[in-house]
């Protein structure tokens, strides 16, 4: 008798072990993601996957934290306690370096009329706007964005007078007559079109794939994590489907998880009308071609503009900044 309960307490002790490694390595299998980013609306996906659990579904734990400063959550990227960001394209090259390593892994949506620059109703043109003054936040995509339309017209920022402010500041210095001309975005300039003030000259509706946003993630945790960044894509694949087949639940979700001043859902569907959120098929298109590519043609852009303003750490190329392999699996 003593031998058989002996032999029953072995077996029960292997058993626990088992179990116990299971456990382990179940709990191992559950990864985790922290992303920072601003109130944007370009930004509701994530947190659609997130709360509806399609994250889950991979096993992946994401944490997201609006930070509304962009060197902020940059410089906690860098620091290792952000393990990447939602940002646009041209943003984050201005902290891409050799000593920071972090890539885009999937697009999440471009602007297409959610930023503008505001005007005096005579104005007809950007080519009009030389020798006027111009608020908008430098170092931001805004300037970035500017400087791009101003190329386009034959001029370059020396060509008028940039008053530095936040895109928030530059649209209420327009609503008081302190500035003629801001460079803004939603809902700055559906406030100027209510109230009738002044014109919105250009959106970004006219000028598609060049406001485009990404997940970047720090590099040592896509080598580290390649089934958390595939359970990410996976989950943002899901939710921008769900957008899709039923949006009215979906901006309701998205207002409540990105809040701020997207919290009413009528307010987030608004903004929603200017942006295009990118799925599965808009990402294998942006995407594709690499650097001669609608990604690598924007990258090379954001260099041409950024370096010459002395923005960037590091000549920046295509392969730097981007892994697409995980949006095809």
């Amino acid at each position: 008798m003593t031998t058989i309960i002996s032999k029953f307490r072995r077996a029960a002790l292997v058993a626990g072990i088992a179990l116990s490694a299971i456990s382990v390595s179940l709990h191992a299998e559950a990864g985790s993601l922290k992303l920072g980013m601003t109130t944007w609306v370009g930004y509701g996906p994530l947190f659609l996957a997130r709360d509806m659990g399609y994250f889950k579904e991979g096993g992946l734990d994401v944490s997201l934290e609006i930070i509304e400063e962009a060197s902020l959550y940059m410089a906690a990227v860098a620091a290792g306690e952000l393990d990447g960001s939602a940002s646009t394209v041209d943003e984050i090259m201005k902290y891409r370096s050799k000593d920071v390593c972090f890539k885009s892994v999937y697009a999440l949506d471009d602007s297409h009329g959610g930023d503008g620059v505001l005007a005096p109703s005579g104005v007809k043109s950007i080519a009009d706007l030389k020798g006027m003054d111009v608020a908008l936040n430098e170092g931001s995509v805004s300037q970035f964005w500017f400087n791009v339309l101003l190329k386009q017209a034959g001029l370059t920022q020396a060509d008028v007078k940039i008053t530095n402010m936040t895109a928030d500041d530059a649209a209420a210095a327009f609503m008081a007559d302190r500035i003629p001309v801001a460079v803004t975005w939603e809902p700055h300039l559906t406030l100027a079109k209510k109230e009738n003030k002044g014109q919105v000259l250009i959106d970004s509706s006219k000028t598609p794939g060049l406001i485009v946003d990404v997940v970047a993630l720090n590099c040592d945790y896509i080598t580290k994590n390649p089934g958390d960044v595939e359970a990410l894509v996976k989950g943002l694949y899901k939710a921008n489907e769900f957008i899709k087949e039923n949006p009215e639940k979906a901006y309701e979700v998205m207002a409540k998880g990105v809040g701020g001043w997207l919290k009413d859902p009528k307010d987030f569907a608004s903004s929603a009308a200017g942006v295009n959120f990118y799925g599965k098929q808009r990402n294998a298109e942006f995407f594709a071609g690499g650097e001669t590519g609608e990604a690598g043609k924007l990258i090379k852009l954001g260099g041409d503009i950024w370096g010459g303003f002395g923005k960037l750490k590091m000549d920046i190329k295509y392969d730097d900044l981007v892994d697409t392999s995980f949006l095809a699996k």
